[in-house]
């Protein structure tokens, strides 16, 4: 059983967030290659053809297509013999306004000291740019900007916390090394905007894990990643010209 888990977990990973990990360590060394990372840009959301219509589709289908990785991994988890898969990860809607206040907590402690590690490592040379939206705005610009924050939410907090979390402890490791693979994980698939955000999201991660350790639920954290994510694009699309970002 624990040969098949492993193999399952691999799997998972490196159809979603290990093989981003993978490719996120590639392009910091081609960064590195580049010149000092003060000088390069890590760019997310950007437009995927120069026809509007075809990028609204291509971007809807990249949406849409990055959760399913998310159904494989519930999947695999409703085959245990344990409680239904929504509720033993906490991501069941028995407790909405709950979820919804901690969820915005945890916004408010992650992203307030998450803009001083960016900017402390825009200050130190040790974080590229980012550049969260489009340059060219169109009125969907902003739906698709919060269903991508949603998206990645999503995927994170239910791959790298529910899933990963459960999996690691069935495979009988305990508290410290669960949290530490959750938050490096977490980390890693940053790497391409930084040192900086990887110290920052590896920081994040340590406090996501921990809260689903204590709570079980997974559902107040997909709520405050998707206010920290709506914040950081529709934000930057909304105001970066008037603050000279671009």
């Amino acid at each position: 059983m624990t040969r098949r888990l492993r193999a399952e977990v691999w799997i998972v990973l490196g159809l979603s967030l290990g093989q981003s990990a993978v490719y996120s360590v590639v392009s910091l060394v081609r960064k590195l290659s580049q010149g000092p990372l003060r000088d390069s840009t890590a760019s997310l959301n950007q437009s995927r053809d120069a026809v509007p219509w075809l990028d609204l589709t291509y971007q809807l289908l990249a949406i849409g297509f990055a959760l399913v990785p998310v159904a494989l991994a519930l999947y695999l988890l409703s085959l245990d013999a344990a409680p239904p898969v929504l509720r033993r990860l906490g991501l069941d809607a028995g407790r909405p306004w709950r979820d919804v206040a901690f969820g915005a907590a945890l916004a408010a402690v992650i992203g307030i000291p998450g803009l001083g590690v960016y900017f402390g490592g825009r200050a130190l040379g040790v974080t590229a740019e980012i550049v969260t939206s489009p340059e060219d705005l169109y009125w969907w610009t902003v739906i698709v900007l919060v269903l991508s924050a949603i998206q990645n939410a999503v995927v994170e907090e239910v791959i790298v916390v529910g899933y990963l979390m459960t999996r690691l402890r069935q495979f009988g490791w305990g508290l410290p090394a669960v949290i530490a693979a959750s938050a490096l994980l977490r980390g890693g698939y940053h790497l391409y905007q930084g040192f900086g955000q990887f110290v920052g999201n590896a920081a994040m991660g340590v406090v996501f894990a921990w809260w689903f350790h204590r709570t079980g639920r997974v559902m107040p954290l997909v709520i405050a990643h998707t206010i920290l994510d709506v914040v950081a694009f529709v934000g930057y699309a909304l105001f970066a010209d008037q603050l000279g970002l671009r």
